[in-house]
């Protein structure tokens, strides 16, 4: 019978970490002897053991190492609108200046922060199918069955998000070979112990699609809204579901698939608010969105932090971004030769340029403006995005100047800079430029433009000391782990 550690009323179960090359370097913890144990057949036998496992779920997933704060700021400071200030070590250099080995701490606690992200949904969803005969009056209510679909929902729509910010750090991008480049070792099993530490790589395009068939089971079975705005930015939804998909099909320069998923919730003309489920939606102003306490309907999905629940020390994006005089530690302040010079395309009267402050010598970003406690939602995905995301597939997919393309792609831009910051593109190409600054723009310090430039096979441009990286520079993925290349006989280098 397996085990599992019942740490507190909200832990995450330990189980999960076995089986997935976590701890190759104390392998003590691959046999522990649990202080306090309980079966994995009680763990299901009640609702509320079962809601702990949900809120565990989501925990490991913000862990301050994945998407708690590191995964977004290692994907900005690898590309080339921050420069690093401070030199340190721990807080992403060898990521910004393209140093990393298989043994650099990010490398290694990323993957397994990711990896027990997927174990803990994989131990979830098995537990619920193992167990759901128990789910029955009177321990369990009436109609828990709905409430056992939307729980796998939800873990499977974590487990998809979890593997797709593993491809983008640790695998070629879909461009490069149509998907056929080395991906990841796919783990879809509960593992509980380590018989199944050896697990060869499936081909990108492999886990892409078991990416997109995670996110169209969560959409069938996750709620469409929630009763609070928090927890409508919080816990996934139906219109968490199709957002993503967006972006992973954009991802994949499935456009056509962009559209289908978009045109689901996104209407055919302004005002864009979302058709159905949640009535996400751009807020009036840029800085409403990220003042707290950061709820607006335009946050689709954000990882939630409180005074006791943080991400941890130096994971927070205000301690990366904030200057020292605000509170932060001013590790990264803005390229002074990046988009801010840029006073054609980000307009000295945008409402953006707000969030970007001077302090001393240097500018930096307030987007994330709470200093110590730390309780800055850690974004996932905005609604802006979507319709940035509809918009690239749209001027990508037919030629010319898609009208409604560029009339998605001036909502975002409008919003900040005014009517008169409207573009006008000549062409097909110029539009798909102009979309793809904006997004460099509206994006600033969430995440995405190393993702953006790598999906396109970009090259990743040079900032400060730090040369340019080509997409055939070895240098252009993460090497994969030394602890999963000990722990995986299988598994191979990049």
């Amino acid at each position: 019978m397996k085990k599992i550690n019942n740490i507190n009323s909200k832990a995450i179960l330990t189980f999960f970490v076995f089986g997935m090359g976590l701890f190759s370097c104390q392998t003590d913890m691959l046999s522990p002897v649990p202080q306090t144990a309980l079966s994995d057949k009680v763990v299901f036998s009640s609702p509320a053991r079962i809601t702990q496992m949900v809120e565990g779920m989501y925990a490991t997933v913000k862990s301050g190492n994945f998407l708690g704060g590191r995964y977004q700021i290692y994907n900005d400071i690898r590309a080339d609108q921050f420069i690093n200030r401070l030199t340190n070590g721990v807080t992403g250099l060898q990521t910004w200046n393209f140093t990393l080995v298989e043994s650099t701490n990010e490398v290694n606690n990323l993957w397994n922060a990711a990896y027990a992200a997927v174990n803990q949904c994989n131990v979830f969803i098995k537990g619920m199918s193992d167990n759901a005969s128990k789910f029955v009056q009177p321990t369990f209510p009436a109609n828990y069955s709905s409430t056992a679909t939307q729980y796998v929902a939800e873990a499977k729509l974590l487990r998809g998000l979890s593997y797709f910010c593993l491809l983008q750090l640790y695998a070629k991008p879909y461009i490069a070979s149509g998907g056929a480049d080395a991906g990841l070792p796919l783990r879809l099993q509960a593992e509980t112990n380590s018989s199944n530490n050896g697990l060869a790589r499936s081909t990108v395009a492999q886990v892409y699609a078991q990416i997109i068939a995670d996110l169209d089971d969560a959409e069938a079975g996750l709620p469409t809204n929630y009763a609070t705005a928090l927890m409508n930015t919080t816990r996934a939804h139906v219109n968490t579901a199709i957002a993503l998909k967006t972006r992973v099909k954009l991802a994949m320069t499935d456009y056509a698939g962009v559209i289908t998923e978009a045109n689901k919730i996104v209407p055919a003309s302004a005002p864009y608010i979302a058709t159905s489920g949640v009535a996400n939606q751009l807020m009036s102003s840029f800085t409403t969105v990220f003042s707290p306490p950061q709820t607006t309907a335009e946050s689709i999905f954000s990882m939630p932090f409180s005074s006791t629940d943080q991400p941890g020390t130096q994971n927070q994006l205000a301690y990366y971004y904030l200057p020292s005089s605000a509170g932060g530690n001013g590790e990264y302040t803005i390229n002074a030769a990046g988009i801010v010079s840029d006073n054609v395309s980000f307009l000295p009267v945008d409402s953006r340029r707000a969030q970007i402050v001077t302090s001393g010598a240097a500018q930096y970003l307030t987007k994330y403006p709470t200093p110590n406690p730390w309780t800055d939602k850690a974004p996932v995905i905005r609604w802006s995005e979507v319709l940035l995301n509809l918009a690239e597939a749209r001027a990508r997919a037919n030629a010319g100047v898609d009208a409604q393309s560029l009339a998605l792609l001036n909502a975002v831009r409008t919003r900040s800079a005014g009517v008169g910051g409207a573009l006008t593109p000549p062409d097909q190409a110029t539009l798909i430029a102009n979309i793809m600054t904006e997004r460099t723009i509206e994006f600033l310090g969430e995440g995405l433009r190393s993702i953006d430039l790598m999906r396109t096979n970009s090259t990743i441009p040079g900032k400060g000391s730090v040369s340019s990286v080509a997409p055939s520079d070895p240098n252009y993925i993460w090497p994969i782990p030394s602890g999963e290349l000990s722990a995986n006989p299988l598994m191979t280098r990049n």
